[in-house]
Protein backbone atom coordinates (compact mmCIF):
# COMPACT_ATOMS: atom_id res chain seq x y z
CA UNK A 1 0.00 0.00 0.00
CA UNK A 2 1.20 3.51 -0.87
CA UNK A 3 1.75 6.24 1.70
CA UNK A 4 1.35 9.93 1.54
CA UNK A 5 4.22 9.69 3.81
CA UNK A 6 7.40 8.40 2.95
CA UNK A 7 8.91 5.11 4.64
CA UNK A 8 12.57 4.97 5.47
CA UNK A 9 13.56 1.95 6.75
CA UNK A 10 17.18 1.71 7.98
CA UNK A 11 19.21 -0.98 8.81
CA UNK A 12 19.40 -2.96 12.19
CA UNK A 13 23.17 -3.89 12.55
CA UNK A 14 24.13 -0.11 11.59
CA UNK A 15 26.01 2.50 13.65
CA UNK A 16 24.38 4.90 15.28
CA UNK A 17 26.03 7.31 12.92
CA UNK A 18 25.31 5.58 10.51
CA UNK A 19 21.65 5.28 11.07
CA UNK A 20 21.62 8.86 11.56
CA UNK A 21 23.19 9.30 7.96
CA UNK A 22 20.87 7.33 5.90
CA UNK A 23 18.03 8.96 7.89
CA UNK A 24 19.34 12.27 6.84
CA UNK A 25 20.28 11.08 3.17
CA UNK A 26 16.80 9.64 3.04
CA UNK A 27 14.96 12.64 4.17
CA UNK A 28 16.90 15.75 3.53
CA UNK A 29 14.01 17.42 1.28
CA UNK A 30 11.62 17.15 4.06
CA UNK A 31 14.43 18.08 6.68
CA UNK A 32 15.05 21.33 4.87
CA UNK A 33 10.99 21.71 4.81
CA UNK A 34 11.28 21.18 8.90
CA UNK A 35 13.88 23.54 8.95
CA UNK A 36 12.13 26.27 7.25
CA UNK A 37 8.71 25.90 9.41
CA UNK A 38 10.55 25.77 12.38
CA UNK A 39 12.48 29.01 11.09
CA UNK A 40 9.54 30.70 10.61
CA UNK A 41 7.47 29.23 14.05
CA UNK A 42 10.30 30.38 16.21
CA UNK A 43 10.88 33.76 14.42
CA UNK A 44 7.45 34.79 15.48
CA UNK A 45 8.66 34.62 18.73
CA UNK A 46 11.50 36.54 18.70
CA UNK A 47 13.57 33.98 17.81
CA UNK A 48 16.14 33.91 14.72
CA UNK A 49 17.35 30.71 13.31
CA UNK A 50 21.11 31.44 14.31
CA UNK A 51 19.56 31.87 17.96
CA UNK A 52 17.72 28.98 17.74
CA UNK A 53 20.60 26.85 16.97
CA UNK A 54 22.97 28.63 20.35
CA UNK A 55 19.62 27.98 22.35
CA UNK A 56 19.76 24.39 21.50
CA UNK A 57 23.30 23.74 21.80
CA UNK A 58 22.75 24.58 25.82
CA UNK A 59 21.19 20.88 25.55
CA UNK A 60 24.05 19.34 24.01
CA UNK A 61 25.53 17.85 27.15
CA UNK A 62 22.49 17.00 28.73
CA UNK A 63 21.36 14.51 25.74
CA UNK A 64 25.27 13.47 25.41
CA UNK A 65 24.74 12.23 29.15
CA UNK A 66 21.47 10.53 28.73
CA UNK A 67 22.93 8.54 25.47
CA UNK A 68 25.85 9.37 23.47
CA UNK A 69 24.85 7.53 20.96
CA UNK A 70 21.55 9.98 20.25
CA UNK A 71 24.27 12.97 20.06
CA UNK A 72 25.84 10.24 17.12
CA UNK A 73 22.88 9.66 15.26
CA UNK A 74 22.20 13.49 15.23
CA UNK A 75 25.32 14.21 14.11
CA UNK A 76 25.14 11.43 11.50
CA UNK A 77 21.07 13.45 10.50
CA UNK A 78 23.18 16.48 9.96
CA UNK A 79 25.96 15.12 7.76
CA UNK A 80 23.54 13.44 5.31
CA UNK A 81 21.16 15.94 4.93
CA UNK A 82 23.94 18.49 4.84
CA UNK A 83 23.13 20.63 7.72
CA UNK A 84 25.18 21.41 10.82
CA UNK A 85 24.47 19.88 14.09
CA UNK A 86 23.04 22.94 15.28
CA UNK A 87 20.09 22.81 13.22
CA UNK A 88 19.34 19.19 14.19
CA UNK A 89 20.03 20.26 17.79
CA UNK A 90 17.09 23.05 17.34
CA UNK A 91 14.99 20.81 15.73
CA UNK A 92 14.91 17.80 18.25
CA UNK A 93 14.69 21.20 20.87
CA UNK A 94 11.82 22.67 19.29
CA UNK A 95 9.69 22.42 22.63
CA UNK A 96 11.93 23.94 24.56
CA UNK A 97 13.01 26.59 22.00
CA UNK A 98 9.38 27.54 22.20
CA UNK A 99 8.95 29.57 24.84
CA UNK A 100 6.75 29.09 27.83
CA UNK A 101 4.31 31.70 27.00
CA UNK A 102 3.39 29.94 23.33
CA UNK A 103 0.16 29.19 24.57
CA UNK A 104 -0.84 32.64 25.48
CA UNK A 105 -2.29 35.36 24.19
CA UNK A 106 1.03 37.02 24.00
CA UNK A 107 2.31 38.71 20.79
CA UNK A 108 6.27 38.48 20.37
CA UNK A 109 8.23 41.18 18.00
CA UNK A 110 8.97 39.60 14.83
CA UNK A 111 10.36 41.17 12.18
CA UNK A 112 14.17 41.54 12.74
CA UNK A 113 14.20 37.70 13.86
CA UNK A 114 12.02 36.90 10.39
CA UNK A 115 14.82 39.64 8.54
CA UNK A 116 18.04 37.62 9.86
CA UNK A 117 16.73 34.48 8.49
CA UNK A 118 16.21 35.54 5.11
CA UNK A 119 19.70 36.89 5.30
CA UNK A 120 20.84 33.80 6.43
CA UNK A 121 19.49 32.31 3.30
CA UNK A 122 16.09 30.79 4.52
CA UNK A 123 13.36 32.38 3.10
CA UNK A 124 10.14 33.00 4.86
CA UNK A 125 7.15 30.42 3.66
CA UNK A 126 5.53 33.41 2.26
CA UNK A 127 6.36 37.17 3.83
CA UNK A 128 3.15 38.38 3.96
CA UNK A 129 0.74 35.46 5.01
CA UNK A 130 0.17 35.19 8.74
CA UNK A 131 -0.24 32.27 11.22
CA UNK A 132 -3.24 31.18 12.26
CA UNK A 133 -4.14 33.20 15.25
CA UNK A 134 -5.76 30.20 17.04
CA UNK A 135 -1.86 28.57 16.55
CA UNK A 136 -1.52 28.81 20.32
CA UNK A 137 -5.01 27.04 21.11
CA UNK A 138 -3.48 24.09 21.50
CA UNK A 139 -3.04 20.78 19.65
CA UNK A 140 -3.34 16.71 20.38
CA UNK A 141 -5.99 14.82 21.55
CA UNK A 142 -5.11 11.24 23.16
CA UNK A 143 -6.43 8.28 24.27
CA UNK A 144 -5.41 4.77 25.95
CA UNK A 145 -7.52 1.71 26.42
CA UNK A 146 -6.58 -1.08 28.60
CA UNK A 147 -7.26 -4.62 27.36
CA UNK A 148 -9.59 -5.43 30.33
CA UNK A 149 -12.83 -2.83 29.06
CA UNK A 150 -11.57 -3.05 25.06
CA UNK A 151 -14.20 -4.63 22.62
CA UNK A 152 -11.31 -7.40 21.76
CA UNK A 153 -9.38 -7.43 24.88
CA UNK A 154 -6.47 -5.81 23.45
CA UNK A 155 -4.60 -2.51 24.86
CA UNK A 156 -5.18 0.34 22.76
CA UNK A 157 -3.44 4.10 21.65
CA UNK A 158 -5.13 6.73 19.44
CA UNK A 159 -3.98 10.23 19.26
CA UNK A 160 -4.40 12.91 16.87
CA UNK A 161 -1.77 15.37 16.08
CA UNK A 162 -2.25 18.66 15.48
CA UNK A 163 0.06 21.73 14.17
CA UNK A 164 0.06 23.58 11.37
CA UNK A 165 -0.32 22.13 8.22
CA UNK A 166 1.95 22.96 5.53
CA UNK A 167 4.37 20.57 8.23
CA UNK A 168 2.47 17.56 7.01
CA UNK A 169 5.13 17.64 3.96
CA UNK A 170 8.12 17.12 6.51
CA UNK A 171 6.74 13.89 8.27
CA UNK A 172 8.39 10.43 7.74
CA UNK A 173 7.17 7.13 8.79
CA UNK A 174 11.30 5.97 10.52
CA UNK A 175 11.30 2.51 10.98
CA UNK A 176 14.73 1.97 12.95
CA UNK A 177 16.37 0.07 15.81
CA UNK A 178 17.45 1.75 19.73
CA UNK A 179 21.23 0.58 20.92
CA UNK A 180 19.78 -3.13 22.03
CA UNK A 181 18.65 -3.49 18.88
CA UNK A 182 14.95 -3.48 19.18
CA UNK A 183 12.99 -2.58 16.05
CA UNK A 184 10.87 0.74 16.67
CA UNK A 185 8.70 2.70 14.35
CA UNK A 186 7.86 5.94 14.35
CA UNK A 187 5.73 8.90 13.04
CA UNK A 188 7.95 11.86 13.28
CA UNK A 189 8.43 15.39 12.21
CA UNK A 190 12.20 14.84 9.38
CA UNK A 191 15.13 15.81 11.35
CA UNK A 192 13.66 14.70 14.61
CA UNK A 193 14.19 11.68 16.83
CA UNK A 194 10.93 10.12 17.49
CA UNK A 195 7.21 11.27 17.75
CA UNK A 196 4.49 9.33 18.00
CA UNK A 197 5.39 5.18 17.71
CA UNK A 198 5.64 1.96 18.99
CA UNK A 199 8.15 -0.65 19.32
CA UNK A 200 8.68 -4.39 18.78
CA UNK A 201 8.03 -5.25 22.09
CA UNK A 202 4.36 -3.48 21.83
CA UNK A 203 5.18 -0.77 23.79
CA UNK A 204 3.69 2.42 22.68
CA UNK A 205 3.82 6.41 22.83
CA UNK A 206 2.55 9.98 21.69
CA UNK A 207 2.80 13.49 22.62
CA UNK A 208 0.39 16.43 23.86
CA UNK A 209 2.73 19.54 24.13
CA UNK A 210 1.97 21.26 27.48
CA UNK A 211 3.71 24.73 28.45
CA UNK A 212 5.34 25.36 31.61
CA UNK A 213 6.67 28.22 33.55
CA UNK A 214 10.13 26.82 34.06
CA UNK A 215 10.19 25.92 30.41
CA UNK A 216 13.73 26.16 28.15
CA UNK A 217 15.07 27.82 31.87
CA UNK A 218 17.66 25.92 32.21
CA UNK A 219 19.19 23.01 30.38
CA UNK A 220 17.63 19.32 30.81
CA UNK A 221 16.51 16.44 28.41
CA UNK A 222 14.34 17.88 25.66
CA UNK A 223 11.07 16.23 24.73
CA UNK A 224 11.68 14.50 21.48
CA UNK A 225 14.79 13.22 22.90
CA UNK A 226 12.68 11.90 25.96
CA UNK A 227 10.45 10.36 23.71
CA UNK A 228 13.18 8.15 21.30
CA UNK A 229 14.89 7.20 24.81
CA UNK A 230 11.10 5.67 25.90
CA UNK A 231 10.83 4.31 22.86
CA UNK A 232 13.39 1.50 23.89
CA UNK A 233 11.19 0.64 26.73
CA UNK A 234 9.47 -2.71 26.96
CA UNK A 235 6.78 -1.71 29.54
CA UNK A 236 5.16 1.27 31.38
CA UNK A 237 6.71 -0.14 34.13
CA UNK A 238 10.52 -0.10 32.48
CA UNK A 239 9.40 3.21 31.41
CA UNK A 240 8.84 5.11 35.03
CA UNK A 241 12.53 4.09 35.87
CA UNK A 242 13.79 5.94 32.79
CA UNK A 243 11.55 8.89 33.62
CA UNK A 244 12.87 8.35 37.56
CA UNK A 245 16.94 8.58 35.76
CA UNK A 246 15.82 10.97 33.23
CA UNK A 247 14.37 13.45 36.42
CA UNK A 248 17.55 12.97 37.88
CA UNK A 249 19.22 15.39 34.75
CA UNK A 250 16.51 17.23 34.46
CA UNK A 251 13.12 17.98 31.70
CA UNK A 252 14.14 20.94 29.65
CA UNK A 253 10.16 21.09 29.08
CA UNK A 254 6.89 20.21 29.87
CA UNK A 255 4.94 17.90 27.62
CA UNK A 256 2.49 15.30 28.17
CA UNK A 257 3.50 11.26 26.72
CA UNK A 258 0.06 9.02 26.70
CA UNK A 259 1.51 5.44 26.54
CA UNK A 260 0.49 2.11 26.28
CA UNK A 261 1.90 -1.34 26.71
CA UNK A 262 1.38 -4.73 25.55
CA UNK A 263 0.92 -6.47 29.38
CA UNK A 264 -2.43 -3.99 29.70
CA UNK A 265 -1.34 -0.98 31.06
CA UNK A 266 -1.84 2.18 30.43
CA UNK A 267 -0.99 6.45 31.47
CA UNK A 268 -0.52 9.45 31.00
CA UNK A 269 3.17 11.03 32.23
CA UNK A 270 2.98 14.40 32.21
CA UNK A 271 6.97 15.86 32.22
CA UNK A 272 8.12 19.42 33.28
CA UNK A 273 11.57 21.32 34.47
CA UNK A 274 10.45 20.67 37.93
CA UNK A 275 9.41 17.12 37.62
CA UNK A 276 7.16 14.28 36.40
CA UNK A 277 3.70 12.80 37.45
CA UNK A 278 1.59 9.74 36.05
CA UNK A 279 -2.34 10.28 35.58
CA UNK A 280 -3.86 6.87 35.66
CA UNK A 281 -6.78 5.58 33.92
CA UNK A 282 -10.46 6.21 35.06
CA UNK A 283 -12.37 3.18 34.58
CA UNK A 284 -9.53 1.25 32.22
CA UNK A 285 -9.35 4.51 30.06
CA UNK A 286 -6.87 7.51 30.44
CA UNK A 287 -7.59 10.67 27.69
CA UNK A 288 -5.39 13.96 27.84
CA UNK A 289 -5.42 17.13 25.33
CA UNK A 290 -2.89 20.24 26.32
CA UNK A 291 -2.89 21.64 29.84
CA UNK A 292 -1.81 19.78 33.36
CA UNK A 293 -3.84 17.36 34.87
CA UNK A 294 -1.72 15.79 38.02
CA UNK A 295 -1.74 17.60 41.03
CA UNK A 296 2.09 17.29 41.30
CA UNK A 297 2.19 19.77 38.81
CA UNK A 298 -0.95 22.25 38.72
CA UNK A 299 1.24 25.31 39.59
CA UNK A 300 3.71 24.81 37.22
CA UNK A 301 1.15 25.38 34.12
CA UNK A 302 1.67 28.60 32.04
CA UNK A 303 -0.61 30.87 31.01
CA UNK A 304 -2.95 29.92 28.43
CA UNK A 305 -4.99 31.87 25.87
CA UNK A 306 -8.42 32.72 26.62
CA UNK A 307 -9.71 30.68 23.82
CA UNK A 308 -7.48 27.37 24.38
CA UNK A 309 -9.63 24.47 22.89
CA UNK A 310 -7.66 22.00 25.34
CA UNK A 311 -10.66 21.82 27.80
CA UNK A 312 -13.58 21.72 25.39
CA UNK A 313 -11.94 18.61 23.62
CA UNK A 314 -10.92 17.15 27.12
CA UNK A 315 -14.88 17.02 27.75
CA UNK A 316 -15.32 15.78 24.05
CA UNK A 317 -12.59 12.72 24.47
CA UNK A 318 -14.40 11.79 27.85
CA UNK A 319 -17.04 11.30 26.68
CA UNK A 320 -16.01 8.81 23.95
CA UNK A 321 -13.79 7.64 26.40
CA UNK A 322 -17.16 6.10 28.19
CA UNK A 323 -18.59 4.23 25.82
CA UNK A 324 -18.70 0.43 26.35
CA UNK A 325 -16.33 -1.59 23.85
CA UNK A 326 -13.72 0.82 22.62
CA UNK A 327 -11.55 -0.79 19.27
CA UNK A 328 -10.90 0.19 16.47
CA UNK A 329 -13.91 1.52 14.86
CA UNK A 330 -14.32 3.29 17.84
CA UNK A 331 -10.90 5.10 18.42
CA UNK A 332 -11.66 5.91 14.55
CA UNK A 333 -14.92 7.88 15.47
CA UNK A 334 -13.27 9.63 18.40
CA UNK A 335 -10.76 10.91 16.01
CA UNK A 336 -12.83 11.97 13.67
CA UNK A 337 -14.93 14.11 15.88
CA UNK A 338 -15.55 17.33 14.25
CA UNK A 339 -18.59 18.59 17.01
CA UNK A 340 -16.17 21.23 18.25
CA UNK A 341 -16.01 23.02 15.01
CA UNK A 342 -12.64 24.43 13.73
CA UNK A 343 -11.20 23.62 17.47
CA UNK A 344 -12.65 19.85 17.17
CA UNK A 345 -10.15 16.28 18.45
CA UNK A 346 -10.17 16.23 15.13
CA UNK A 347 -9.60 19.57 13.37
CA UNK A 348 -9.88 21.48 9.96
CA UNK A 349 -8.05 23.94 9.03
CA UNK A 350 -10.08 27.34 8.79
CA UNK A 351 -10.51 28.18 4.95
CA UNK A 352 -10.61 31.60 6.08
CA UNK A 353 -6.66 31.59 6.57
CA UNK A 354 -4.21 31.46 4.28
CA UNK A 355 -3.30 28.22 3.57
CA UNK A 356 0.46 28.04 4.77
CA UNK A 357 -0.57 29.62 8.00
CA UNK A 358 -3.54 27.18 8.76
CA UNK A 359 -3.65 24.40 11.91
CA UNK A 360 -4.88 21.22 11.71
CA UNK A 361 -5.07 17.44 12.36
CA UNK A 362 -1.63 16.77 10.48
CA UNK A 363 -2.35 13.12 10.89
CA UNK A 364 -4.34 10.58 12.98
CA UNK A 365 -2.39 7.57 14.84
CA UNK A 366 -3.96 4.16 16.10
CA UNK A 367 -1.78 1.67 18.01
CA UNK A 368 -2.63 -1.73 18.47
CA UNK A 369 -0.06 -3.33 21.37
CA UNK A 370 -1.13 -6.40 21.08
CA UNK A 371 -0.84 -7.19 17.73
CA UNK A 372 1.69 -4.58 16.95
CA UNK A 373 -0.41 -2.81 14.03
CA UNK A 374 -0.18 0.50 13.46
CA UNK A 375 -2.80 2.54 11.31
CA UNK A 376 -2.13 6.47 9.98
CA UNK A 377 -4.44 8.69 8.70
CA UNK A 378 -2.13 11.10 6.50
CA UNK A 379 -4.47 13.91 6.47
CA UNK A 380 -7.42 15.29 8.26
CA UNK A 381 -8.46 11.96 9.58
CA UNK A 382 -12.02 12.82 8.49
CA UNK A 383 -11.11 13.03 5.12
CA UNK A 384 -8.82 9.53 4.64
CA UNK A 385 -8.59 6.44 5.53
CA UNK A 386 -6.18 5.01 8.64
CA UNK A 387 -3.58 2.86 6.84
CA UNK A 388 -1.95 0.41 8.06
CA UNK A 389 1.72 -0.10 8.60
CA UNK A 390 3.77 -3.14 7.57
CA UNK A 391 5.91 -4.25 10.61
CA UNK A 392 7.83 -7.35 10.41
CA UNK A 393 9.71 -5.67 13.64
CA UNK A 394 13.07 -7.37 11.91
Amino acid sequence: MNFTFPIITLPAHASAHERGRLYGVAAAAQIRHSVLTYAKLFATCGIDWAQAGELARRYADVINALDPLLTQEMQGIAEGSGWQLDDILALNCRTEILPPNFLSDDTHPAAAALAANRLAGLPDWEVDQPLDPHLRDGECTAMCVQGRVSEDGHTWFAQNWDWIGRQRAALVILKTHDAQGRALTTLTEAGMLAKIGMNASGFALGLNILRSTSDGLKPGVPVHIVLRHLLGCDSLAHARERLAHMATLGFGAASNIPCADAHGEVACFEIAPAGWAELTPDKGVVVHTNHFMCSPLLGEQSPMGLALSSQPRLDTAAQHAAQQGLGFDKLQAFLRDESDGYLSVCRNPDPSLPPEGRVESVAGVIMNTHTRQIWIAPDVPSKVAFQVIDNDWR
